[in-house]
């Protein structure tokens, strides 16, 4: 039986799409992960993708030029701006941590467990190396060494999962 509300929210982050408002079309599909503990469709599964990687998207572009601007300021030595320019590039840089870890903890405690299909899983897990592999862009020390080391750990099972189907699929 299809539920009313789920239904609604898909409608609303298909139109939020077209009204490039990805936040919304974020909520909405956290909505529909959230209020239910079904297997997102292939189209819900794409809305979320979509939606989350434009979100980070235009942080991640931001945090280039921001970057950049920053490092073209140290070599001019104009330490007034590079103070400026350092606390704007952390801010930036939250952002991109709260949206990482938002789809992550989505991946981890909703997506990952309820994909049924192999598909599914492989393409949730190379969405959490994504998301990692973004984090360890701008991350440093620790942190960024765990993020890449959790990066390699989702492709590589999205790896041996798609490998193993594929076997299967051979010997039928």
């Amino acid at each position: 039986m299809e539920d009313p509300s789920r239904d609604a929210n898909v409608y609303m982050a298909k139109l939020a799409e077209q009204a490039e408002r990805y936040e919304e079309m974020v909520d909405y599909m956290e909505k529909v992960v959230k209020c239910s503990g079904e297997e997102l469709t292939v189209e819900e599964r794409n809305l979320l993708s979509v939606a989350y990687k434009n979100i980070v998207g235009s942080r991640r572009a931001s945090w280039r030029i921001v970057s950049s601007i920053e490092q073209k300021e140290e070599s001019k030595g104009n330490d007034e701006h590079v103070g400026l320019i350092r606390d704007y590039r952390i801010k930036v840089e939250g952002e991109l941590s709260n949206i990482c870890q938002n789809i992550l903890s989505l991946l981890d405690s909703h997506l990952i467990p309820s994909a049924a299909s192999h598909e599914s899983k492989v393409f949730y897990l190379k969405m959490k190396g994504d998301y990692h592999r973004y984090l360890a862009e701008f991350k440093t020390g620790a942190e960024r060494k765990e993020a890449a080391e959790n990066t390699l750990l989702a492709y590589k099972s999205a790896q041996v999962i798609y490998f193993f189907y594929i076997m299967y699929m051979l010997l039928l």
